[in-house]
């Protein structure tokens, strides 16, 4: 059921849920509205409470871990703020931008020392974050600023030991790494050489424990995270676009994934084509060929969809219009014609499951 009108266990009656971000076998998180002794805010929610019964251990650790890490980060300012913790939820504060995935800094040479800088404040905390490989991990705020989410592997040392060393080290080596995607003439030979040198726990993770991992997590129960989209957006997506690209009417297509309250992901497709021929027989199309399983639970008839100058998909923006986080759009319009494309797209998105405008 909707979190807005349903508030089971120890949710508590100032939460008003609006849409859900992710969803997987560890939590799920969705975005809402949190009344606190400051007045109400947005914020983001952390449940464990409907996850399988054998991963709750695992869940409930990640969940500690989480709320210890920003009860300090939180008032540093380059975290969300700590609003709410119980035994199986956790309630933060909302930062106002886009993961970085999404945002695609090329040549943002401020974000970057921004970024460097939320690194280092975080360090002198005695924090390690232990994830900032995943580029959903680091937010372009509205401001033009880094800031750090997700906090489910950090670790908060009790001196600057040796191990903590090594774990600040491998956090700026991931740093180093986003920076070399979108900012690579900036990288200075000692970044470079950072670059180069993976830190022994990690090499002997790479070698051994990162194997295991591999085959416990997508061997045995099928959990894959491709910046939250998981095996359907990974397996089946491609299929389905192959598919559409085949039909002759079709003139161009997407597909992106959504965290869905009753499928755990769900699939939207948008699809560059004449109205007339309509979302259910596209849809018919690609059950045809991939089964009715495997197939999108949105498809959406579109004029043109949004590219870039190089001419490829800004499937970023899609992204945020199939999770209806449209009101983080604005920032990332890069004209006013693609400002008008994706205002067409957003007003006739299906999935509507939230109060937002754009």
């Amino acid at each position: 059921m909707d979190a807005q009108t349903t508030h089971p266990g120890e949710i508590p009656s100032t939460w008003h849920g609006s849409v859900v971000l992710k969803r997987d076998v560890f939590s799920t998180v969705e975005r809402g509205r949190f009344a606190g002794p400051n007045g109400e805010v947005d914020a983001v929610m952390r449940r464990i409470d409907t996850v399988p019964w054998w991963s709750r251990p695992i869940a409930k650790h990640f969940l500690d871990r989480e709320a210890r890490a920003l009860r300090v980060a939180g008032p540093l300012g380059i975290a969300p703020p700590l609003l709410y913790a119980g035994r199986n939820i956790l309630i933060r504060g909302f930062i106002d931008g886009v993961a970085l995935h999404l945002a695609r800094p090329i040549g943002d040479h401020a974000y970057f020392r921004s970024a460097r800088a939320a690194l280092q404040t975080l360090h002198r905390a005695r924090i390690s974050h232990n994830d900032l490989a995943k580029e959903q991990n680091w937010l372009y705020g509205a401001d033009g600023g880094a800031y750090l989410t997700d906090f489910q592997l950090a670790i908060r040392f009790p001196r600057r030991s040796r191990l903590f060393r090594i774990a600040a080290y491998e956090d700026l080596r991931h740093l180093l790494k986003h920076k070399r995607s979108y900012l690579p003439e900036a990288l200075t030979p000692t970044e470079r050489r950072i670059l180069a040198r993976k830190s022994w726990p990690t090499r002997i993770w790479m070698a051994t424990g990162k194997r295991i991992y591999f085959w416990i997590t997508r061997g045995l129960i099928g959990f894959t995270d491709r910046e939250g989209g998981g095996p359907r957006l990974v397996d089946d997506a491609p299929v389905i676009v192959a598919r559409l690209k085949q039909h002759p009417r079709i003139r161009g297509a997407a597909v992106v994934a959504f965290p869905d309250r009753r499928a755990g992901t769900g699939l939207y497709a948008f699809v560059a084509a004449d109205p007339a021929l309509g979302p259910e027989a596209v849809r018919d199309f690609v059950i045809a060929a991939v089964g009715k399983a495997r197939a999108p639970e949105h498809v959406q008839i579109v004029q043109a969809l949004p590219h870039d100058a190089g001419g490829n998909v800004r499937t970023e923006l899609l992204q945020l219009i199939a999770m209806n986080q449209v009101d983080l759009i604005a920032p990332l319009i890069k004209s006013d014609a693609e400002r008008a494309v994706v205002e067409t797209i957003v007003n006739d998105r299906q999935n509507l499951r939230d109060r937002f405008t754009f």
